[in-house]
């Protein structure tokens, strides 16, 4: 076969090889050279937009097995004997996306993991662990998943598969063996190690609890994880010292992994939570991400600027700190994150909250609006939460309203209306916050150590019914159409890199996350003329439109709009696995 192959690397090079097929990779040597078999698939006339922000540039891709084997000019692998041709003339073919924060939990371990709200979007892997993580487990970790919700329910059945020295790499074994069609990785939750040693306690580990959580975390690197996830807001995570945090990074330090935080605020004490983010990174000797940046209440939207310069000081100094973000001016968390933490602690949320003598005080810190307090969700009037998950029969005429207009129905104040609503539902409710600034995202979003990640679980749109954040289904397509397309705030080649390539050097991943010989064939087709998120607020169970094709591994997960239900997905592991195989 004398093909003009054509591979472009990180640094956008050309080599033009006349006359020579592509070569194995050298870590594959079981794979014949591209001049003595047919390929398995061959994507022909695409615009490639390779993953690391280099101009597009017109070219056929030829995958065999799991890899891509051969990269050529526009039509020069016309003739190639292929088992399947892919005709994309018109289309982009890019790198499939990375979603560094996802909560495809349920979906990856328990429904039918074909996880459609993210692969109609390009996305074919999922990285799961932001704060707590079903592993290890033991005795201790149970009690972080005795909420009674029923999907906390299912993960409390399964705890007893997750113990034992390498409990997390079981965790990763069991979602591989459950079979997906996206790869899944996870980070380590903070509130798992913590979990572990010290159940849902407060206060500061023991000499003993710290070593503890350290051995955990050494062991877990090695299983697999790409690092420690905190969410400092959430109980028990939001119990967690700085210097605990940082004895646990630098147990990490030695298996290259990050630091990912949802910081301690992103309302008034944003800047002060940075600061300790990148303090636990500086000090722990890790890279450190900050979870969906943002600034969150509508009087701290002057801290955006000032949050951004802090990063950007910070990389200037020579740290790695990043960020990511999702492209909504509205965050989405637990109704019960407007309670203080104290009232949460060891599992007792519900019997305090109905005990008289502790009401007056959790009403006092929940309405608090002196500049010092703590902020739960006074940063924002009632109108600005929308509320949903309701099961009750009597209390389902509330799906989707407002905190306000619930507040007025009941009777009560909107801090009394919580603690009701959170009582009644057995704290099984979810908020949808619309407390960013449109300039603010935008702003943020334009920053290039800024990534994509959802904080969303990509759910299936025929059997799901409970309203969620849109960001579950139009992220990525939201980041091609409305940012980079329609509104311009970056190019193209700048979106997908954001997506792909970047997310994966974060991760430790050197072998997705770009269109490149050797690179596992992760691939994505979409049309950048019609890519855009089509959820609503008040309607999110749509799927976004302009991605024609993905291919997990080399494997059609979705082809022509409509999923194929394969499942070629994979286990990720991160950079301090140690293992028999390398993936």
């Amino acid at each position: 076969m004398n093909i003009a192959v054509i591979t472009r690397g990180a640094a956008g090079l050309a080599v033009v090889l006349a006359g020579v097929s592509c070569a194995a990779p050298a870590d594959r040597p079981d794979r014949q050279s591209t001049d003595r078999a047919s390929f398995d698939l061959v994507i022909s006339h695409a615009k490639i937009v390779d993953g690391t922000g280099n101009p597009w540039y017109l070219g056929d891709v030829a995958v065999r097995g799991d890899r891509i084997v051969a990269i050529a000019a526009a039509g020069a692998l016309d003739s190639a004997p292929a088992t399947t041709r892919v005709d994309a003339n018109g289309l982009v073919l890019a790198p499939g996306f990375i979603d560094i924060q996802s909560h495809s939990w349920n979906q990856v371990l328990f429904a039918d993991g074909r996880v459609i709200g993210k692969v109609s979007q390009g996305v074919t892997s999922e990285i799961l662990g932001e704060s707590t993580t079903p592993a290890p487990s033991n005795a201790r970790v149970d009690s972080l998943f005795m909420s009674g919700d029923p999907d906390d329910a299912l993960t409390l059945a399964r705890l007893p598969q997750f113990r034992g020295a390498h409990g997390f790499g079981s965790w990763l074994d069991s979602i591989q063996a459950h079979g997906n069609a996206v790869n899944v990785g996870s980070y380590l939750g903070a509130s798992t190690v913590r979990g572990y040693a010290m159940g849902r306690r407060e206060g500061d580990p023991s000499a003993a609890e710290q070593d503890t959580m350290r051995a955990i975390v050494r062991q877990a690197m090695r299983d697999g994880a790409f690092g420690i996830s905190s969410a400092l807001v959430y109980p028990p995570g939001s119990y967690a010292g700085t210097q605990e945090l940082i004895e646990n990074a630098r147990a990490m330090a030695p298996y290259h992994g990050t630091y990912i935080t949802h910081m301690r605020s992103e309302e008034n004490g944003l800047l002060t939570a940075l600061d300790e983010a990148i303090r636990i990174g500086k000090d722990g000797g890790v890279p450190v991400v900050v979870y969906h940046f943002k600034a969150s209440g509508r009087t701290n939207w002057p801290l955006a600027l000032p949050a951004i310069a802090k990063i950007d000081s910070a990389r200037a100094s020579g740290q790695d700190v990043k960020a990511t973000m999702y492209p909504y001016p509205a965050s989405g968390n637990n109704l019960a994150s407007c309670i203080p933490g104290w009232v949460h602690a060891d599992g007792k949320l519900l019997e305090r909250l109905q005990d008289a003598a502790l009401l007056a005080r959790i009403r006092a810190e929940m309405t608090d609006p002196s500049p010092t307090a703590p902020m739960y969700c006074q940063q924002n009037p009632p109108d600005a939460y929308q509320i949903s998950g309701f099961t009750s029969p009597d209390w389902l005429r509330f799906e989707g309203l407002r905190l306000d207009a619930i507040a007025k129905s009941l009777n009560l104040s909107w801090a009394d209306a919580i603690i009701r609503l959170t009582i009644t539902e057995n704290n099984r409710l979810s908020k949808i916050t619309f407390g960013m600034s449109d300039e603010n995202v935008a702003r943020m979003l334009s920053r290039p150590w800024v990534v994509i990640g959802s904080d969303a679980g990509g759910h299936d749109p025929d059997t799901t019914t409970a309203l969620v954040h849109p960001r579950s289904y139009g992220s990525f397509a939201r980041v091609l159409g409305k940012y980079a397309r329609d509104d311009s705030l970056f190019t193209l080649e700048e979106a997908v890199r954001k997506m792909t390539w970047s997310t994966a050097q974060m991760l430790g991943l050197r072998d997705r996350g770009m269109v490149k010989e050797g690179m596992f064939a992760d691939l994505v087709i979409f049309d950048p003329a019609t890519i855009i998120d089509n959820a609503t607020f008040a309607k999110p169970h749509q799927l976004s439109r302009g991605v024609r094709d993905v291919f997990v591994n080399g494997t059609a997960v979705w082809r022509d709009g409509k999923h194929t239900g394969a499942k070629p997905g994979r286990a990720l592991r991160g950079p301090g696995y140690v293992g028999a195989t390398r993936r």
